[in-house]
């Protein structure tokens, strides 16, 4: 056909691979998800414009406001190859609304952002049905999101994930920078595993080690699959925060995510101080053993890539650890432990991996 000429065929959304009729039918497909994450002062209709939240029927009443955006990086490749689509969603969630809880406050609303080259609905709700799950564990209301159909942009069968917490804490609680000082007593909470970081790296392992998703893990007494052991979701800490901020005493709390235990602690303390993790107050995880053994990766390089078993650390004054401690482990956070406190810096780096010979062994 020449320049000029009508195009004989009249044209359709459709014709350019968007799907107007399943977009739709995806909200209605994903509605009872949303309404299950309904908290006080949220509404979970979907199809608006925007969104509302009402924060004095939340229950505040001078809020301090805390936004957190992020994704699941390339763990999207496995659930793509694995099928567990549901378990990125709950990651999604994780990832945002623990940055909220790092700053001392508490997950309200969440949005999300689904893209993807053809919209398959089971897929697309899989996904929305476990960042429903993950908004329920946070104790936040789904109130919105996009679903974007974007031909040429994506293969077919691949989407990217963007997730959007807002939190909120009263005026004069927030944890701020800086606030942690000498003596303060680093908690640990396990982590479940790998969570959404590092998953470039696990990938390249995987390649170069030539383990196989669908086969039993090499670590895993209970035989359960590589591919289902990464990709477990993310821990989500609302309930371990909320309970370690109503004892008292808290200092700063750290999310363990990208750069692990070496790059996370050191953004909540100022540079006159280090932290003395205690590697032998707790074991590193079979999950890690496999991916430092197979992957012939030196300590420091493990501890900067992944959480190594620990996923929220809470510093604590010294005179309220036990309490805080005891608070953990009778509530939501059994397996907390003391992991270490800070000393003065000196010649030390930011982070002491202190008897780290007990990650070195063979599990």
């Amino acid at each position: 056909m020449s320049i000029g000429q009508k195009q004989p065929k009249s044209l359709k959304y459709i014709d350019a691979g968007v799907n107007i009729d399943e977009g739709d039918a995806l909200i209605s497909d994903i509605t009872p998800h949303a309404k299950r994450t309904k908290r006080a002062g949220a509404s979970t209709d979907l199809g608006g414009f925007g969104a509302l939240f009402d924060t004095k029927a939340a229950g505040f009443i001078d809020p301090i406001l805390v936004a957190a955006t992020d994704g699941v990086g390339t763990k999207l490749e496995l659930a793509k190859t694995t099928g567990m689509h549901r378990a990125v969603g709950i990651d999604l969630v994780a990832m945002c609304a623990n940055d909220i809880l790092a700053q001392g406050a508490m997950p309200l609303f969440f949005l999300d952002y689904f893209a993807t080259g053809r919209l398959e609905r089971a897929m697309a709700v899989d996904v929305i049905a476990g960042i429903a799950d993950g908004c329920i564990e946070a104790n936040c209301a789904l109130i919105g999101g996009e679903t974007a159909e974007m031909p040429g942009m994506y293969p077919s069968g691949t989407y990217d994930l963007a997730g959007f917490c807002i939190g909120a804490a009263e005026r004069g609680t927030l944890l701020s920078p800086n606030q942690p000082k000498l003596g303060d007593v680093a908690i640990g909470l396990p982590s479940s595993g790998l969570h959404s970081n590092g998953f470039s790296l696990v990938r390249k392992i995987i390649s170069v080690s030539g383990a196989r998703l669908d086969a039993p893990a090499p670590f895993d007494t209970d035989a359960n699959h590589l591919g289902t052991t990464l990709m477990t979701p993310t821990r989500i800490y609302q309930k371990g925060t909320a309970t370690a901020l109503a004892i008292g005493g808290v200092s700063g709390i750290v999310h363990v995510t990208g750069g692990g235990l070496i790059e996370n602690p050191p953004r909540v303390y100022d540079d006159g101080l280090s932290f003395q993790l205690n590697c032998a107050a707790f074991p590193l995880p079979p999950i890690f053993c496999w991916l430092r053994d197979a992957g012939n990766m030196k300590l420091p390089e493990l501890a900067r890539t992944f959480n190594c078993g620990i996923g929220l650390i809470i510093y604590v004054n010294r005179n309220k650890a036990e309490s805080v401690l005891e608070a953990l482990k009778a509530g939501p956070e059994p397996e907390a432990c003391i992991i270490g406190n800070l000393v003065e810096r000196n010649s030390h780096p930011a982070v002491i991996l202190d008897q780290s010979d007990h990650w070195c062994r063979q599990a």
